[in-house]
């Protein structure tokens, strides 16, 4: 890989995207939707809503995704959810969730209201994510038990994570 550049993504970036989303859940992702869940339809419509959509890339190629947005009514405008972080096979292991992440805090960190929290979900067993969220400073908030069913029958808890901005 050469070098990797992050930067803010666009509804231009949907087919690269969708390529990376497709490549990253034929893999042990982690992402919530499994490849047939996914269409450019669905890459759209979270570019369309989310606040926050920065994409890593090498050349014209994404490898990295994260974006997330605010739920709507002002009451949880100080609340940054519905978070989605997808790194390509070739590219784990490498720092660059980290580097997204960092990226996205940045972003969350600029906005107005104030982001006080960022809230994600991750399956239990997804021990490498939940390491990566921990060293980042998320905490496991609350469990949804028996919550996800994997694709082989595989029932597992479902972890609802925090980070505190403030």
């Amino acid at each position: 890989m050469g070098e990797i550049v992050l930067r803010r993504s666009t509804v231009a970036d949907a087919r690269a995207l969708f390529d990376l989303y497709l490549a990253t859940a034929a893999g042990r992702s982690g992402l919530a939707r499994e490849a047939d869940e996914i269409d450019l339809a669905y890459v759209e419509a979270f570019l369309a809503k989310s606040e926050i959509a920065i994409s890593a890339w090498d050349g014209a190629r994404a490898v990295g995704d994260i974006h997330a947005g605010r739920l709507g009514p002002r009451q949880f405008a100080h609340d940054l959810l519905d978070l989605t972080v997808a790194v390509h096979p070739e590219a784990q292991g490498q720092g660059l969730g980290r580097r997204l992440f960092e990226a996205l805090f940045d972003a969350a960190a600029a906005l107005t209201p104030k982001i006080e929290r960022i809230e994600l979900f991750v399956r239990a067993g997804h021990v490498d994510a939940r390491r990566l969220y921990e060293r980042l400073g998320f905490e496991v908030e609350a469990r949804f038990k028996n919550r996800v069913r994997l694709m082989d029958g595989t029932v597992e808890d479902d972890l609802a994570m925090v980070k505190w901005l403030t």
